[in-house]
């Protein structure tokens, strides 16, 4: 009897993946489907997991806290720019579309789950195609979210900077060191990012979820009351620009439905907006009492409170700069008002929220590392420190030495989220969930395969625009998570 051993330490019998243990294992789940339990109540004094990893102990709250802070990304400050090129109808479709598309994404990776036994994005891989396709999914896992940590960190080093110099009354850059974005990314990311990215545990960092989360409250607090406060038109330079060929009225009217060149990019953006994949299945594995159902409904809650505040946040910030609105929100509020109090808060609370989401966004890339290279150690303080600092010193470089980071953003973006969100989960659900319980005719399976297509048609245009992009030489700054 061949045993393996999991990076926790514990131990599972190889024959558990067999498919007539799989099949034994599906009509238990078939027979208790309203229960959906797979880590059953004490029996005898003994604890049954059908999990063969470690039981998570992680809160419900703060489960929705950490999935909610995957989910939030830079992707909000541009989607009152998708907004006014698709209309607020058309946007409003696309964003339902999307949520409901990610909600059926995770349903898809948690019953995959059930199956396998192991809540690891890469073991679903092993068990669908072998070692090839845990090898795939894990480097897809570290490359988004490398991209997403360097957009985070980008973000720092491009905002922080201006941020201390308004509340210093700068008019400009005096030379000084703590004006410098190279250093101080290098600083917020020793004082605040590693010790929170050393903690052993994901559901440590609720705490710090939830502070991320009331600092993009108050942004969108402070958009919504922006709307009232902010006149159209606009006497700046981006309404100058704007009014060459457009009239006051065309400008200052809202759309419900229009389509321009840039309307194609929005799909992506709010595809990438509710990217959070690689880190549902850690939050699971963390997650007090789990249950499938207790899960879906964490990453529903999630789903549809990110989905109000990006929705909230769109029509304000549309309805606040209509035309006029760029493709990163507060930059508009900036060319209104360099000084404004209320939005100098808003930037520090801003750089505050995706500072603490990058500890977040570590923790499956030192998962998927350790699933490759040493999935039979135990834990072990040196090894768990040390890629978390390998990484955030990789992040480092990439930022202060990449000079136009967007496009590589963007090309990463393209491939990974559509692999994350639709076609990993789609092809995982076909090959793991056995064909004597769904055939390969059956509607869910049907509906997963659809769901893989999908995903490929969302890579190749994305792809598509981007290289049409660089092939006209033209530069736009949008949105991404």
């Amino acid at each position: 009897m061949e045993m393996e051993k999991l990076p926790n330490g514990n131990h599972y019998n190889s024959e558990d993946l067999s498919p007539e243990k799989i099949n034994l294992e599906d009509e238990r789940e078939g027979a208790e489907e309203e229960r959906e339990e797979f880590l059953p109540h004490k029996s005898e004094g003994q604890k049954q997991n059908a999990f063969t990893d470690a039981e998570g102990k992680t809160s419900f709250g703060m489960s929705v806290f950490n999935l909610s802070n995957a989910i939030m990304g830079s992707g909000i400050l541009g989607l009152a720019y998708a907004m006014s090129n698709t209309g607020i109808i058309l946007f409003t479709v696309l964003l339902t579309c999307i949520a409901v598309l990610s909600s059926y994404s995770i349903h898809l990776l948690l019953k995959s789950a059930g199956v396998v036994g192991i809540r690891a994005y890469e073991q679903l891989g092993y068990r669908a195609f072998g070692h090839p396709g845990k090898v795939a999914a894990a480097c897809i896992i570290t490359i988004h979210n490398i991209g997403t940590m360097s957009s985070y960190l980008f973000i720092v080093k491009s905002e922080l900077p201006l941020v201390i110099q308004a509340f210093l009354g700068l008019s400009s850059k005096s030379g000084q060191w703590y004006l410098q974005g190279d250093y101080l990314i290098i600083i917020v990311s020793i004082v605040f990012i590693l010790p929170l990215a050393v903690m052993r545990h994901l559901g440590y960092l609720g705490y710090t979820s939830g502070f991320s989360l009331s600092c993009m409250m108050f942004f969108l607090i402070s958009v919504i009351y922006k709307k009232f406060n902010i006149p159209c038109p606009l006497e700046t330079e981006i309404f100058t620009n704007h009014s060459d060929n457009s009239t006051t009225e065309d400008i200052c009217e809202a759309k419900l439905f229009t389509i321009n060149q840039e309307a194609a990019y929005t799909i992506p953006i709010l595809a990438f907006a509710f990217v959070c994949h690689p880190e549902v299945l850690p939050i699971y594995t963390e997650l007090r009492e789990p249950t499938r159902r207790r899960m879906q409904n964490v990453a529903n809650i999630s789903i549809v409170a990110m989905f109000v505040m990006y929705f909230l946040t769109a029509v304000f910030g549309y309805l606040t700069f209509y035309a006029t609105v760029e493709a990163e929100l507060l930059h508009t509020y900036i060319q209104v008002d360099p000084l404004d109090t209320v939005i100098l808060c808003v930037r520090l609370a801003v750089l505050m929220a995706v500072t603490l989401t990058v500890p977040v966004v570590l923790f499956p890339i030192r998962r998927a590392v350790q699933q490759l290279l040493c999935p039979e150690k135990p834990f072990h303080w040196a090894r768990h420190i040390g890629i978390a600092v390998c990484f955030l010193f990789l992040v480092n470089l990439l930022v202060i030495y990449v000079p136009n980071i967007r496009d590589i953003f963007g090309l990463i973006g393209a491939t990974s989220a559509p692999s994350l969100i639709f076609i990993l989960p789609g092809i995982f659900y076909l090959r793991i969930v056995p064909n004597d319980k769904e055939p390969m005719n059956s509607r869910p399976k049907i509906q997963a395969a659809c769901f893989a297509a999908l995903g490929f048609l969302f890579m190749v245009m994305s792809l598509t625009f981007i290289f049409i992009d660089w092939a006209s030489g033209e530069s736009h700054n949008r949105g991404g998570h």
